[in-house]
């Protein structure tokens, strides 16, 4: 218990302070965010589970970079080399390592998944060459994945792939 004494130096130390206004109420912090965040992070361990450095698809080295899955159209290669379809996600990978580029790409596709995007571009660049022989080579072995091709000049010609994801 205080005395009076106590009480009036408190009130003389504090005599011209303003009080505060608790006008704002801070919302508790929820689980479900870092839940969804640990969820995402699973999900693209997931996605690169499917990219090994070891497997050599048969991919012809000369001329146009191409791929289609088994069962597939045909005629979907002749699609995305006339760029009838349209991508919707561009995917900039100038400047990254293998693995960057590896955690870019399982992204990109868990992204066409979410958002329901089709065709996706994804710019490997000339540099060394490394990204633009490895890339078609990681993208063939995902299951979503359906079909690539060299990109139309429009979209990055020689520099990019287009690539149809199955949503």
């Amino acid at each position: 218990m205080l005395d009076k004494q106590d009480i009036e130096l408190f009130q003389a130390e504090i005599k011209g302070a303003k009080p505060f206004v608790q006008d704002r109420v801070i919302a508790p912090r929820s689980e479900k965010k870092a839940k969804m965040a640990l969820r995402e992070i699973r999900e693209q361990e997931d996605t690169l589970f499917y990219f090994s450095d070891e497997y050599e698809p048969y991919l012809k080295e000369e001329g146009a970079v191409k791929y289609l899955r088994e069962g597939e159209n045909p005629h979907l290669l002749k699609q995305l080399r006339r760029g009838d379809f349209t991508p919707d996600l561009f995917l900039d990978l100038h400047g990254l390592t293998k693995e960057e580029s590896k955690l870019e790409l399982a992204s990109l596709i868990l992204a066409c998944e979410k958002e329901h995007i089709y065709c996706a571009c994804v710019m490997t660049g000339y540099g060394s060459f490394t990204l633009k022989r490895q890339i078609p080579r990681w993208l063939v072995q995902h299951p979503k994945v359906r079909a690539l091709h060299q990109a139309p000049k429009e979209y990055g010609g020689d520099a990019a792939i287009l690539m149809l994801v199955e949503i």
